[in-house]
């Protein structure tokens, strides 16, 4: 039995959308982040950092998005959301997981929580090159896309593609969003058309960027 702690459109939509891609049983803990629900003691005891996602399996509580993508494929290989081990995709498998977790997720957390750093404000040359550094990715993963696509690891959708979505959906009101690439934007259409992120857009009532 899985538990997520979520909150709409957060760091867990990769989650839940993979809990749905997978058709298994789970509970959905809604938390109120702008409250402040994430920082109670009982939840921080799930999860020290005081984020989305926590994933409870069995009982134990786990943490950070792209590891817990990484272990719902492993335990659901029915469903062929990772490549098998010892393919010829597994290593490409492994870099685009790494690319968006090292590469983009934490340039997204200083666009949109500068407080990280110290000021409420960062100036606008730091602001810059954060808004740089995003691009840069979205030009590295539309190359790939459009050579290897149509999705991340080729002809099948896997965890890569749900992290890569999300990501994504963050940049729709940023100076330049994703979709302006024209892999990325062909990319955005067929995983804005599967059923598992139309019921997760039901779920955590969510509006923009719908198709």
């Amino acid at each position: 039995m899985y538990t997520l702690y979520y909150s709409p459109g957060s760091a867990s939509m990769a989650v839940h959308l993979a809990l749905l891609e997978l058709g298994v049983t789970h509970r959905l803990e809604k938390l109120d982040l702008a409250g402040g629900a994430q920082h109670a003691p009982e939840y921080r005891r799930l999860n020290p950092r005081g984020q989305v996602p926590t994933l409870v399996i069995d009982g134990k509580a786990y943490f950070e998005s792209a590891a817990l993508l990484l272990l719902l494929a492993e335990r659901h290989p029915e469903a062929s959301l990772a490549p098998p081990i010892g393919s010829s995709q597994r290593p490409t498998y492994y870099q685009w997981m790494a690319f968006l977790t090292n590469s983009m997720g934490p340039m997204y957390r200083l666009w949109f929580m500068p407080q990280d750093l110290g000021p409420e404000e960062l100036s606008p040359s730091v602001r810059a090159a954060i808004r740089q550094k995003i691009e840069e990715g979205w030009s590295i993963l539309d190359a790939h896309l459009g050579a290897n696509g149509p999705y991340m690891l080729g002809a099948d959708v896997s965890v890569v593609d749900l992290l890569a979505i999300m990501y994504m959906r963050w940049s729709r009101n940023m100076p330049k969003p994703a979709t302006t690439w024209p892999a990325l934007n062909r990319f955005a259409a067929l995983m804005r058309g599967r059923p598992s992120w139309k019921k997760l857009y039901a779920i955590e009532e969510l509006a923009e960027w719908a198709e």
